[in-house]
């Protein structure tokens, strides 16, 4: 019973500690932001005072404004970050549509995209399994992305993505159009409880595929995990060792489940799958054109960019901004 009792204080006293965290990441800035206000209008107000226009305390100003505006929307976009899964790390999950190598090359550019991105950000990138086609490009991906409110930046992303170029698999250069899906779940941690039963998971293990030396390619590391009760499957093979390959599918499995009972807490679920089951015109968020022109047109905000081969390059933030201006934590 005292074991129980102490156990309960622990769990309170780390929810406080979080909760305290939480604050002072939203108070400190603030602060420090009312704080440099504070002293912009007192240095204006040296300024007007001044019977002379003192050129070099006004380009301080202006510099000063720049700054405080810099820091009043980073507070705006983390003030949109406010859903009880954005502060959480992220598993992106990239698929490619019906269309064969074209898909599949297209898939892998996304993968590309979203790894520079986070580079970008100063986010870790790992690679949880990778599926790799016959001829080029990937048949899936899962990727971890670890980094304070990657999961709220990154759900922007969710949905299915459009490619529009000359195809250099095509022998008479035509110009193709080709989809992938991309999913987006919060990484869950230890202190979510999701129950899952030995009887209901069926395990797997298999040789990694890749490149990866002798030893992956030789023995039985990579594992594929499939929960029977919700049909969902995962598998890891970034380790050499099946046993970390296992408690890494474990912890992917275990966020699949947390984002499937927050969807069904939401009556979202129906959407998600019928997104999922359908990669292909009508249902795209966004527009990669290459060809004839070059454009990535975002239908939900309606931006468009013009710099195609940037944002391929990993410069989704103005998107991701838009996205969050519009929908906020109501797409949480």
């Amino acid at each position: 019973m005292a074991e129980g009792a102490l156990w309960a204080d622990s769990e309170r006293a780390r929810a406080t500690v979080a909760e305290v965290k939480s604050l002072k990441g939203w108070l400190e800035p603030y602060h420090a932001l009312r704080k440099r206000v504070d002293e912009g209008r007192e240095l204006n107000d040296l300024l007007e005072a001044e019977s002379h226009i003192d050129l070099a305390m006004q380009r301080s100003l202006e510099a000063e404004a720049d700054v405080i505006a810099d820091r009043l929307e980073a507070l705006e976009m983390q003030n949109m970050l406010r859903g009880p899964d954005d502060a959480r790390d992220a598993l992106l999950t990239i698929h490619p549509g019906a269309g064969g190598t074209e898909s599949q090359d297209w898939a892998e550019m996304l993968v590309r995209m979203y790894t520079r991105w986070a580079e970008r950000h100063g986010f870790v990138v790992n690679v949880l399994d990778i599926l790799p086609g016959e001829e080029a490009g990937i048949k899936s991906a899962e990727i971890e992305i670890r980094g304070q409110y990657a999961f709220g930046l990154l759900r922007a992303e969710k949905g299915v993505h459009r490619l529009v170029r000359i195809s250099p698999f095509d022998s008479q250069s035509r110009r193709h159009t080709s989809f992938a899906s991309v999913f987006v779940y919060p990484e869950v941690d230890d202190e979510i409880e999701i129950e899952i039963k030995d009887d209901d998971l069926r395990i797997d293990v298999f040789r990694a595929s890749g490149k990866g030396g002798q030893h992956v390619n030789k023995t039985s590391s990579a594992v594929r995990i499939t929960h029977l009760p919700s049909g969902i499957v995962v598998s890891c093979q970034q380790e050499r060792s099946q046993g970390k390959n296992k408690a890494t599918a474990m912890k992917m499995l275990k966020a699949r489940l947390y984002e499937r009972a927050v969807a069904e807490r939401e009556a979202k679920k129906a959407e998600v799958d019928k997104q999922k089951t359908d990669i292909a015109w009508g249902n795209q968020i966004r527009s990669y054109v290459f060809q004839p022109y070059t454009m990535v047109n975002d239908h939900r905000t309606e931006l468009k960019v013009s710099d195609v081969h940037k944002v391929m390059d990993g410069d989704l933030d103005p998107f991701i901004e838009a996205f969050l201006k519009r929908f906020g934590v109501k797409a949480a």
